[in-house]
């Protein structure tokens, strides 16, 4: 009888897995297949590149402002439903989005469409990991990277033949596809008591959720400075400071309240604080390599852009073989060791990307690229699995979705250390050139490949550091446990241990 109650288990996890993984392979492969897309776009509503970036500059700082809330709504009102609902409003954003007459009416499609990509990435992770066994956390986190990987690989190149072959609002029509039944299958397959429940007698912590999004969207803009103004300006100053104390205001409202939206109480462990810092470092590195690699394979050695985006696409391929390896291995001897070896090889991998240059063999740059992907799928899963079992069920959701919020902080600030980095040393030798006319201006070349040695520099010291808090990640403090609010998911589960 025990023999087939498990059988039931394993086959109700991959279920889920079915639905919540096509999902993730849907959303973000309509997240990267718009980048193909954006000249096409600026050409059908007459605007210019600048203007139609905010395509995607709008879902970017949507997804971040909103993870978090998203995240713990699911924990209250349920997993399942949150799930469902996100899917719903991410195709009708989708098919305003192909329809839009207007770039106004697009954007706000764009904004529909971004709201419902929050709501699946925010409670994906959480069904995922209470789907599978806890002694399969590392299998579930794996798969699930898996499945964004294939995601990000088939964006661009789906991308590319659909616009080539009829327009971009193809795109948006053919993902509908892809949504309905992963819509159906999340609708038959998902069970809500089995994914989490209904916490009854919790709720929303308003107040954090107003807080930590304008904290959110005031760094993200920081960092990612959409506007294009000097870092020094007031206008930059004066919204990094009002995002530092907007962001001490919900730390503080957070460690008062009765039923905090995020229990800040947590990071008091240096083990859980230094795995999420880690992380967003962890991305700080690679988004040295996605931000400069396209630049340095067209701008610099005149490839073309299919065969550049051959090797830009060889990362995510490596990415996803490694986490099924290491995320089913991390399981069985624990996390540390993947994402001890998988930074030191990203730090590594990061001192000897400073010394190429355009003569550098091409054969050379695949091997290290294939090995940086291979390296983050290393460290990136095993973090992740290690960061959610270090909590208590019935804060899943929340911490699925600080996660992915991690990664995209490490993303944004990765990219902009590099850009700024570049910038800089170019402006220093003189040049302030287009990426298109790099090659074809006399000594902008030697300028960016200085720029890039000093980029993946201080790439090379982020990974140091993040090397550093997951060797020395401090002695574990105990924190107090989550209010208990009659979940039934939760008993017999981590929680009762605090």
């Amino acid at each position: 009888m025990n023999g087939q109650v498990a059988e039931r288990d394993d086959n109700y996890k991959w279920r889920v897995f079915l639905a919540v993984g096509l999902s993730f392979f849907t959303s973000v492969m309509a997240m990267s297949m718009v980048f193909v897309a954006l000249p096409d776009m600026a050409s059908s509503f007459d605007v210019n590149l600048k203007s139609v970036g905010w395509v995607v500059i709008v879902e970017s700082l949507i997804i971040a402002a909103t993870l978090l809330p998203f995240g713990r709504l699911a924990d209250v009102v349920g997993r399942r439903r949150i799930h469902l609902v996100g899917l719903a409003i991410f195709g009708i954003g989708g098919l305003a989005t192909a329809v839009a007459p207007t770039f106004q009416v697009l954007i706000v499609a764009r904004i529909v469409m971004a709201i419902g990509n929050s709501l699946g990435q925010s409670v994906g992770t959480a069904i995922l990991v209470a789907a599978f066994p806890p002694t399969e956390r590392g299998k579930a986190v794996g798969s699930q990277t898996t499945a964004v990987s294939l995601g990000g690989i088939s964006g661009p190149l789906f991308g590319g033949f659909l616009v080539e072959a009829f327009s971009w609002r193809a795109l948006f029509l053919v993902i509908l596809v892809p949504v309905v039944i992963s819509l159906i299958a999340g609708f038959v397959i998902l069970d809500e008591e089995r994914l989490g429940g209904v916490r009854k007698g919790a709720h929303l912590d308003r107040k954090g959720w107003v807080l930590s999004g304008v904290t959110i969207v005031g760094v993200i803009v920081t960092l990612n400075n959409p506007f294009s103004l000097s870092w020094g300006s007031p206008v930059m100053i004066g919204s990094a400071a009002l995002a530092l104390a907007i962001g001490v205001w919900f730390v503080r409202h957070e460690l008062t309240t009765h039923q905090p939206m995020l229990r800040v109480a947590m990071f008091a462990d240096r083990t859980l604080a230094s795995l999420v810092a880690a992380r967003s470092l962890g991305f700080v590195v690679t988004a040295a390599l996605q931000i400069l690699l396209p630049v340095y394979l067209i701008s610099l050695r005149s490839m073309s852009e299919s065969k550049a985006a051959a090797i830009i696409v060889i990362p995510s391929v490596g990415m996803g073989i490694a986490a099924q390896l290491t995320g089913r291995a991390s399981d069985r001897i624990g996390s540390r060791p993947f994402m001890l070896g998988g930074m030191g090889v990203l730090g590594v991998g990061a001192v000897v990307f400073a010394t190429m240059s355009d003569k550098s063999l091409l054969a050379l740059v695949v091997c290290l690229v294939a090995i940086n992907g291979l390296a983050m799928g290393s460290f990136n899963v095993p973090n992740n699995s290690a960061v959610l079992g270090a909590i208590p069920p019935s804060e899943l959701g929340v911490m699925g979705a600080l996660t992915n919020l991690a990664r995209t902080f490490g993303t944004v600030g990765g990219q902009a250390m590099a850009a700024a980095i570049v910038a800089g040393v170019m402006a220093g030798r003189g040049f302030d050139v287009p990426l298109d006319e790099i090659e074809s201006t006399p000594g902008a070349g030697d300028a960016f490949v200085a720029g890039w040695h000093a980029a993946f520099l201080a790439a090379a010291v982020v990974a140091a550091i993040a090397l550093f808090l997951i060797a020395v990640p401090g002695r574990p403090r105990r924190t107090p446990p989550a209010p208990s609010l009659n979940h039934g998911a939760e008993s017999g589960g981590r929680h009762s241990s605090g």
